[in-house]
């Protein structure tokens, strides 16, 4: 339903944060951005892991090109169900629109497309390990870019013990995110800047035991964009970049 409802907001001039990922397919949100530019409304796409501290620190290292040429990404995040996890909405493809990689693997996706840009290459397997349900539990990807530039991440529902891990690697140094707050650990990020000697890099180190304040910074960036009128980013064509990687993925895995 989140297609037809931000479509039918956007119709009636309101301004949207839909949640992502924001459709089941590409293609549905077609015609969100049709009613958005037929009425001018701002549509936000609720990717909110841009906005924990520890990744919108690491985003501000980044840009300011101290990492050097970007190499990859390495993402992993998971947790493990609960008894009954199978029967829930998320089990049922036509509702959920696939498994696991289209549930945490499109915040990996998405932080990737974030620090690397777009992708032209995409392959990846979805398997269903533990769960009886008839979408996957598991998803790995191996995504590159025109330059290739590669991410290689992993989302699964068979962790157990719930994990987020995401690292940026530059030339001359890189960037570690781990634990997401509450019952992924403390939010963390290490920086390991290289020298020009090489050997053991310099580390720098950042944690946030606070509670997690990332849906409150998205929407203060979303009233920033209704304000100013610029177009949000993350934004409808972000979401769709991410669902087609993910179809692109279903259409290729054995059935």
């Amino acid at each position: 339903m989140l297609a037809p409802v931000a479509s039918a907001a956007a119709s009636a001039g309101k301004h949207v944060l839909v949640e992502k990922p924001g459709a089941r397919r590409a293609a549905e949100l077609d015609a969100v951005a049709d009613a958005a530019a037929r009425t001018g409304v701002r549509v936000r796409v609720g990717f909110n892991h841009r906005y924990h501290r520890a990744l919108r620190k690491a985003h501000e290292i980044f840009e300011s090109d101290v990492l050097g040429e970007m190499m990859f990404v390495r993402g992993r995040y998971g947790h493990g169900g609960r008894i009954g996890y199978e029967k829930e909405w998320r089990a049922q493809p036509e509702r959920s629109g696939g498994g696991e990689l289209i549930d945490q693997g499109a915040h990996l996706i998405d932080l990737s497309r974030w620090f690397l840009g777009d992708f032209t290459r995409i392959l990846g397997r979805t398997h269903t390990y533990f769960w009886d349900m008839p979408v996957e539990d598991n998803g790995f990807l191996l995504l590159e870019t025109a330059r290739g530039q590669v991410a290689f991440l992993h989302a699964g529902w068979t962790e157990w013990k719930n994990l987020f891990s995401f690292e940026i690697a530059g030339r001359v140094g890189k960037l570690e995110i781990s634990g997401l707050g509450g019952s992924y650990g403390v939010e963390r990020l290490t920086w390991y800047r290289m020298s020009p000697e090489m050997g053991p890099p310099e580390t720098l180190g950042w944690e946030y035991p606070m509670a997690d304040d990332s849906w409150h910074a998205e929407n203060a960036a979303f009233f920033e964009d209704i304000r100013l009128g610029r177009q949000p980013d993350p934004g409808i064509a972000d979401a769709q970049a991410m669902l087609r990687i993910i179809e692109t993925v279903y259409r290729e895995t054995p059935a």
